[in-house]
């Protein structure tokens, strides 16, 4: 048994044993996070019957998943990294769900290009939990408006709210922050949990969880 799929294994065997110490519900897709990685590194993965896959960047994905979902319609393929919206039509085409949605910018595009495509994916809206100006996405106080612009004025479908804690923090404190906002809006996924804090977020009701060196091992430079 390839390396990879082993360590998939092993993580869903600690989901598991996560969600019955703390008489969870509901088990967390696990999005393999591909970036940086050849096919020949997700192609057991594939074999094995995984389907929900994460990349950062357009060019990327295009190059190795294209061929694959035409012969593989049950792969799910899930935009993580920031998305320009001079890529909005490709990631369209490509993605079946982005996590980034960060900006009226995007969102409005993405709209244009759903109208015109006549697909409709889903999205996740990007929250900036710490406020951190390095990073993209909506922050707390904007959040009301956004949504009600992406939901009630452009239709598009979002499902729920995608956050990263800020690096060496405490994540189980923002990941609540998340849930409770979930809740308000009564959104049913949260995407939250990396390889170094998964618990923390499955705790915290994450229904998508964004695992990348747990499966793939370190990535090179």
């Amino acid at each position: 048994m390839h390396i990879n799929v082993q360590r998939l294994i092993s993580v869903k065997s600690k989901v598991k044993e996560i969600i019955n110490n703390n008489n969870i519900s509901t088990s967390p897709e696990i999005i393999a996070v591909s970036k940086k990685f050849t096919l020949n590194e997700i192609n057991p993965l594939l074999d094995f019957g995984h389907t929900h896959f994460g990349e950062n960047k357009i060019q990327e994905a295009e190059t190795k998943w294209n061929s694959i979902k035409l012969t593989n319609p049950k792969i799910k393929l899930h935009m993580l990294g920031k998305l320009q919206s001079n890529k909005a039509k490709k990631a369209l085409i490509l993605f079946d769900y982005i996590h980034s949605l960060d900006s009226k910018k995007l969102a409005e595009k993405l709209c244009y290009f759903e109208n015109e495509s006549k697909k409709k994916i889903k999205y996740f809206i990007q929250i900036n939990i710490a406020e951190e100006e390095q990073k993209s996405g909506i922050y707390l106080k904007d959040v009301k408006s956004f949504y009600d612009y992406c939901v009630k004025i452009l239709s598009l479908n979002i499902v729920g709210f995608m956050c990263l804690p800020p690096y060496d923090s405490d994540s189980n404190k923002f990941f609540q922050i998340l849930n409770k906002l979930s809740k308000e809006y009564n959104l049913k996924d949260i995407s939250m949990g990396m390889s170094g804090d998964f618990e923390k977020a499955i705790i915290n009701g994450s229904t998508f969880l964004r695992l990348g060196t747990s499966i793939f091992g370190e990535r090179g430079l």
